[in-house]
């Protein structure tokens, strides 16, 4: 495997040089996160691995991901900027607060990653779906273990049935032969991530492609299809095929992080009733006259997906009100730091 690279084989594209000026690339040079830690980051650039510190001045929507692009200072191994993305895959963290957390930087293929047994959930593939789709990425649903059942066409089928547009593989993820189905999406230079829930597979198939096994994995037992996520960080490496590919911690909860995010090609399905409801507010509850709700008593449309389009849709209207929310605290926190040096001054002067 090359140790060093060149910027087309990172990943490069002309986009990201676009807002650039000759000063940049004198006082930098362009490198690639490969690996985010508390005490800096690591990066691939045409000089090799490295590492580098991250200014408090640098800011980022979410914080600095890997596959992001920035520009590290030539002699100080410091970030003097991060370059404009392509895509972001951002979701609100785990827990209580509204913080948007930062996964994966400038991908252009997002394996969604699933199994043939009892963690098949279409709605967790909805949420994945939408998250991937509304920042831009080509999604891919990946069927693990279609080697331990009776038929992964039936589960094939399923996931079709979700976005029949988007492509849907079943594999075997311990099978090189099997695996090599995923070809097609890892080009030379391409960046794929994978995610999942917990005990999928997911390290394991992501190891695959990788070439080598550069993280531990378990077990699962598949009685219950229960297991423990192993990777514990997230870091891009690359692969003998030339691509790159972000391996990510299990997710167990993933809240959509986009203010407005594009449902409607999850749901064109439940969009197309919409149009035709009574009224243009209509909630698609109790409403006289909607035509979801009709559609699912004829049974048109499965009552599960609108349940999961209406919690989506309220968790997209959530993540905008904390988002106008956040905005009036930094306004509110900025205009009390300007009347405290304001005030310091004036003491000064006096």
């Amino acid at each position: 495997m090359l140790s060093t690279f060149s910027l087309h084989q990172l990943g490069w594209r002309p986009e990201y040089a676009r807002h650039l000026t000759l000063d940049d690339f004198e006082a930098g040079y362009p490198a690639r996160v490969a690996a985010v830690h508390r005490g800096g980051l690591d990066v691939f650039s045409s000089r090799g691995h490295g590492t580098a510190v991250v200014p408090h001045h640098v800011n980022a929507d979410a914080g600095i991901a890997v596959g992001d692009w920035v520009l590290v200072e030539h002699e100080a191994d410091r970030v003097i900027r991060l370059l404009d993305r392509q895509s972001l895959v951002a979701r609100v963290a785990a827990g209580e607060g509204h913080r948007r957390q930062s996964i994966a930087a400038n991908l252009d293929v997002l394996f969604i990653v699933s199994s043939c047994n009892g963690d098949f959930n279409p709605s967790r593939l909805e949420r994945y779906l939408a998250l991937a789709i509304d920042a831009s990425i080509m999604p891919v649903v990946v069927l693990t273990k279609a080697d331990l059942c009776d038929d992964a066409g039936d589960y094939v089928a399923m996931a079709e049935r979700l976005a029949p547009s988007i492509a849907v593989v079943a594999l075997d993820a311990t099978d090189a032969s099997s695996v090599e189905q995923l070809a097609p999406w890892l080009a030379p230079g391409r960046t794929a991530a994978f995610v999942g829930s917990s005990g999928v597979g997911k390290s394991t198939l992501a190891n695959r492609v990788i070439g080598e096994a550069m993280q531990l994995t378990r077990d699962i037992r598949e009685d219950d299809a229960r297991g423990r996520h192993t990777t514990t960080s997230r870091e891009m490496f690359p692969t003998a095929m030339g691509a790159w590919v972000i391996d990510t911690p299990g997710m167990r909860e993933l809240r959509l992080a986009a203010p407005s995010p594009d449902l409607g090609a999850v749901f064109d399905d439940v969009e197309s009733l919409a149009s035709q409801c009574r009224f243009r507010d209509c909630r698609h509850e109790d409403d006289a006259g909607c035509a979801v709700i009709q559609a699912v008593v004829e049974g048109m449309l499965d009552a599960r997906r609108l349940d999961n389009y209406r919690k989506l849709q309220r968790e997209a209207a959530r993540a905008q009100r904390n988002q106008r929310e956040e905005r009036e605290h930094g306004r509110q926190f900025g205009a009390i730091a300007r009347r405290a040096i304001q005030a310091k001054r004036e003491r000064l002067e006096q």
